[in-house]
């Protein structure tokens, strides 16, 4: 559980090579720039921990390039003390940047060798989630609803209702949409019924996929 000064120069050289390509928002940047991501990655990969790429983790899962993950969290717009629900915990990299940004988050994991892992795994490293669940992300997590803003980490192949229903108005789902390839869409609750689309350019997920397992 080591993080050196070697580890934080390459974390600040990732931060810049996130300026670069767009990102905006000082507290995604800090929070990117503070996680140590090497710590979320199988010891074969530590040189990679801070190049803008995806990584295999447990389960046939990915831990996600930094760039998706600080253009989602950029887009999610979160305040201090916001309730976020993530769907797909994964390696929990995506979690950890949602308590950096002050978000009081509820996780959904479908893989149960993940959820066991993370959830241990997390902690040590600080970043408590206020419920880690394992369970299906298709169908959210309706006792805690609303939630100031809804994050979904996996490909789905369409929009689930119960995530829609599960926003305040007001707030934003933020959600891959696509088989092979994704559209990143932004889906803002403008009334009880009413809901505004945007798309935001292509990117590749891992399939978000029903039940758990």
């Amino acid at each position: 559980m080591k993080d050196t000064f070697r580890h934080q120069g390459l974390r600040q050289q990732l931060v810049n090579v996130l300026i670069n390509k767009g990102i905006k928002d000082p507290s995604v940047l800090k929070a990117i720039g503070k996680i140590p991501r090497h710590l979320f990655m199988d010891s074969s990969f530590l040189d990679h921990a801070y190049q803008d790429k995806a990584f295999p983790i447990a389960a046939d899962q990915t831990i996600s390039q930094p760039y998706t993950v600080a253009f989602q969290s950029e887009l999610l717009q979160i305040k201090r003390g916001d309730k976020i629900l993530e769907i797909g915990t994964g390696s929990g990299y995506q979690t950890a940047v949602l308590c950096e940004l002050g978000a009081r988050v509820y996780s959904i994991e479908r893989q149960h060798e993940l959820f066991k892992i993370t959830s241990r795994f997390l902690p040590k490293l600080g970043y408590r989630a206020k419920k880690f669940v394992f369970g299906d992300g298709y169908i959210g997590l309706e006792e805690e609803a609303p939630y100031d803003g809804i994050i979904v980490t996996a490909g789905a192949p369409y929009v689930p209702k119960p995530l829609l229903k599960q926003l305040k108005v007001g707030a934003r789902l933020i959600i891959p949409v696509g088989d092979d390839v994704q559209i990143m869409n932004m889906i803002t609750r403008k009334g009880p019924k009413e809901f505004e689309q945007e798309e935001l350019g292509e990117f590749r997920f891992v399939p978000l996929l029903e039940d758990k397992n």
